[in-house]
């Protein structure tokens, strides 16, 4: 299916002297959507997320799409694009989201979050790496052919990835012969380093839960009864530091753990990326690939309690907190779930109440590098980067990869990238390296080009 490499090398030129002219537009196209606030995890927000999905549309539709349709399940709205497939060649989905995550305090940000700020190589701004920049290299991509892409193109840009994709597999069910394609293109991961492309091939899971804590019917005064009586919120302070060893590895027995790839990442680069204090301990033993990709990880990810300021000398009768588990490649989430309800249940102390609440579950994907879709991919992506991919696995998770396999399990699913280990998605200053930005954008449009050339 790939071109041989003289002529890769020609199409990459001719596509990458197109990028240069479109430029200043892929630019304005990523600043244009990164200045509506689409946070899907915040009601009030609503109308920014159905004005993003407007904006993604005309963006499309100005791109030479022909059918362009805004699409919900009852959950937020997504995007359905389709360029038609030219005779005898393949169908390419693209797929990205248009939500974003909350921008926390905002007095922490550089510069304003929903303004696109260039400084240095890094464009800022939430949203211009977690997934607005995903967004904009398919557009990339499309508007290097002029709107006439030399294969089949559906884009399917999603509206409520970064509130667990709740209603994905109903929309995707409801639109499933559209949705159809011989493969996907999910540019939604992260990259190796700067420099370095990667395909991610392995993804963990993810679940939560609530967990409450009763020891008392009623607040006691701690002069009075402490000694004696257990206050419920040291109780589930030790209730939540069962969840780990003393090295720092998740004590929940049935868990999946798995060998990662074997990559070396050095504790320099970790220290940097991380931003983990001098001092701190790292969590857990082995491979850091494999406790940041192929193994189970869990954190206390909120609590409620009585805050510091509003503080008295009371013995709490109730406290609770949320809980997030990563799932390891292989794990199903249903015997995860059951397994830290199990662990909890029997851990508390002084034979503390506790109440558990299940909360979402996302399974976990691989997404193997192998077929001739693949290798037209690793031969686009190295032409245009200059180096080869690695393959790498991902700690967050990405639902829709087993969606798609599950509803097309012929087609191939390739997961892309537009994020860089420092580009702080979901955190402050998120931002986005523009030449890797420029890499993506020509690598997939090559991807296009080379599917279309040579077709299986």
């Amino acid at each position: 299916m790939t071109e041989a490499p003289g002529a890769l090398a020609r199409t990459r030129d001719t596509l990458a002297a197109r990028l240069d002219q479109l430029w200043p537009g892929v630019l304005d196209d990523l600043a244009r959507l990164v200045a509506i606030p689409s946070v899907s995890a915040d009601p009030a927000h609503a109308a920014d997320v159905r004005a993003s999905a407007e904006t993604v549309a005309a963006l499309l539709t100005d791109a030479g799409c022909p059918d362009v349709r805004i699409v919900r399940a009852g959950g937020g709205p997504a995007v359905l694009g389709r360029y038609p497939a030219p005779e005898g060649a393949p169908t390419i989905c693209l797929y990205a989201h248009h939500d974003v995550q909350p921008t926390g305090d905002l007095a922490l940000w550089t510069s304003a979050p929903f303004t696109a700020t260039r400084r240095g190589d890094r464009l800022y701004g939430r949203g211009t790496s977690d997934d607005k920049a995903g967004i904009a290299v398919h557009l990339a991509a499309l508007r290097a052919f002029g709107g006439y892409p030399p294969v089949g193109v559906t884009v399917f840009i999603e509206g409520e990835e970064e509130v667990g994709s709740p209603t994905l597999r109903t929309l995707l069910e409801q639109h499933r012969e559209e949705l159809a394609a011989d493969a996907y293109v999910i540019a939604d991961s992260g990259n190796w380093a700067v420099g370095v492309p990667a395909f991610t091939t392995t993804l963990r899971g993810v679940l939560d839960c609530v967990v409450t804590v009763r020891t008392l019917d009623h607040a006691l005064h701690s002069g009075q009864y402490g000694g004696v009586a257990p206050d419920a919120l040291t109780a589930l302070c030790r209730l939540l530091a069962t969840l780990h060893d003393d090295a720092g590895n998740v004590a929940i027995d049935g868990l999946v753990s798995r060998p990662g790839p074997g990559l070396d990442y050095p504790a320099d680069r970790l220290a940097e990326e991380s931003g983990v204090l001098p001092g701190v301990a790292y969590l857990g033993d082995g491979p850091v690939t494999d406790r940041l990709w192929t193994r189970p990880a869990v954190s206390v990810i909120g609590l409620d309690a009585t805050p510091v300021d509003g503080a008295s000398n009371t013995l709490a009768p109730s406290a609770r907190a949320k809980i997030s588990l990563r799932l390891a490649p292989g794990q199903d989430p249903t015997a995860a779930m059951d397994a830290l309800v199990a662990h909890l249940e029997t851990h508390a102390p002084w034979g503390a109440r506790v109440e558990v609440t299940r909360g979402e579950m996302g399974t976990p994907g691989e997404a193997p590098l192998v077929g001739p879709y693949a290798d037209a991919a690793v031969a686009a992506f190295t032409a245009a980067w200059g180096v080869e991919p690695v393959t790498i696995g991902q700690g967050g998770s990405i639902p829709m990869v087993a969606d798609f396999q599950r509803l097309f399990p012929e087609a191939t699913v390739l997961v892309t990238a537009v994020e860089d280990p420092d580009c702080r998605a979901h955190g402050i200053d998120e931002s986005l390296h523009l030449g890797d930005f420029r890499h993506a954008c020509l690598s997939e449009a090559l991807l296009l080009a080379t599917l279309g050339v040579s077709r299986p």
